[in-house]
């Protein structure tokens, strides 16, 4: 078996060489000509499999490290009978992580409290929904909007956007990308829906870039119609406006679900979907393990709840320092991106709590943090 590989792909490399012929390759490396002779393709969302790639090559089976799918043309793959597969929640831990820490900043910045502020998510897949669990252990009001799931499912709770724009003081999207069929997301944030808004919202995009228009969020910031943005998805990625990434007040390289774990959830998720396919026995498949954080045991010199909780989850995700990363050179997105150090969950950690600090328990406890009384 011949397999082309993303050489980018975390924890990949060394675990299927026994079982497969693998040449590793940069995404701008992988063409019609590289994987002519592939029986199967693992990929990330750089790589666009479609007709350009595929045509007249032996690949059978394309393997995804994320969740989304709108780099596969998956019609023309139905046509060649070619198999595909994503990663559906693999990193939807470590997306929730990227939002607590945004949501903290951002409160500290804007002299917000957490407790009396809603959160409007848009988009309640796997990730949405562990953004909203989040949203709720840190006290917010949350309000949920997803037409698909609403339609199939009759969940009277959920809410219209309109609703959001009305009431919300952040907006967070987690939905895929889409710019056909009933619920396209194409700039589901444009002018229109801009004009709706009340509150001077946050606006926080952690899914796809295209679901944002650049236009509209930078003319909603010059007129103060939202009060900042947090960025991690961009239209024209890589090649992103510098513009928006300057103003906007957090701005990152795509990497929300970029953690250790979320990563190796997707690496073994595309490994076991290729084994399937192909017949092979998973046990051939050499194991990986995930790196430990530098330091594990973290403490809050804070006994006020939401100035701890900024604290100790910047201890293990520090996003201000990722955004003014990117901030001195948007032309390094894909070079960070690609670069990306160890970030592990909240579960990696040990809080180790003071007599003062015992009101902050329950919640670090419900965001997946271990305890440890002093």
């Amino acid at each position: 078996m011949r397999v082309i590989a993303d050489c980018h792909i975390p924890f990949l490399q060394g675990t299927i060489d026994n079982i497969a012929t693998v040449t590793y390759l940069a995404a701008s490396e992988i063409s019609n000509r590289t994987v002519k002779d592939a029986d199967a393709l693992l990929i990330r969302t750089r790589t666009h499999c479609n007709e350009s790639l595929l045509n007249s090559s032996k690949v059978q089976f394309i393997g995804t490290a994320t969740i989304g799918y709108d780099h596969i043309d998956t019609q023309y793959c139905l046509q060649k009978g070619i198999v595909w597969k994503n990663a559906p929640g693999c990193n939807a831990a470590s997306v929730a992580q990227y939002i607590v820490a945004a949501l903290l900043y951002m409160a500290r910045k804007h002299s917000l409290s957490l407790t009396e502020s809603t959160i409007g998510i848009i988009g309640v897949g796997h990730v949405g929904k562990q953004v909203a669990q989040m949203a709720e252990t840190l006290g917010m009001r949350v309000l949920l909007n997803d037409p698909p799931r609403q339609e199939k499912e009759d969940l009277p709770h959920f809410v219209s956007i309109h609703e959001i724009a009305e009431k919300a003081n952040f907006i967070s999207y987690h939905t895929p990308y889409t710019n056909s069929g009933v619920y396209p997301t194409h700039h589901l944030f444009d002018q229109v829906y801009c004009k709706q808004l009340k509150k001077k919202p946050i606006i926080i995009n952690a899914a796809r870039g295209e679901i944002v228009d650049t236009t509209t969020l930078l003319n909603a910031l010059h007129t103060r119609t939202i009060t900042d943005c947090v960025l991690d998805c961009w239209e024209n990625e890589p090649h992103i406006s510098a513009t928006l990434a300057q103003q906007a007040g957090i701005a990152t390289p795509h990497i929300a679900g970029y953690s250790a774990d979320g990563k190796a959830t997707a690496t073994r998720m595309m490994i076991t979907a290729l084994t399937d396919y192909f017949g092979i026995n998973i046990q051939k498949i050499n194991p990986f393990s995930i790196p430990l954080p530098i330091k594990s045991s973290i403490f809050a010199t804070s006994n006020q709840m939401q100035d701890a909780l900024y604290e100790l989850v910047s201890q293990t995700y520090p996003i201000l320092q990722e955004s003014c990363q990117l901030k001195n050179d948007v032309s390094a997105f894909e070079y960070l991106r690609n670069h990306y150090p160890i970030r592990r969950e909240f579960f990696a950690y040990t809080v180790h709590v003071k007599k003062q600090q015992l009101h902050v328990v329950p919640i670090l406890q419900q965001l997946g943090f271990n305890i440890q009384y002093t």
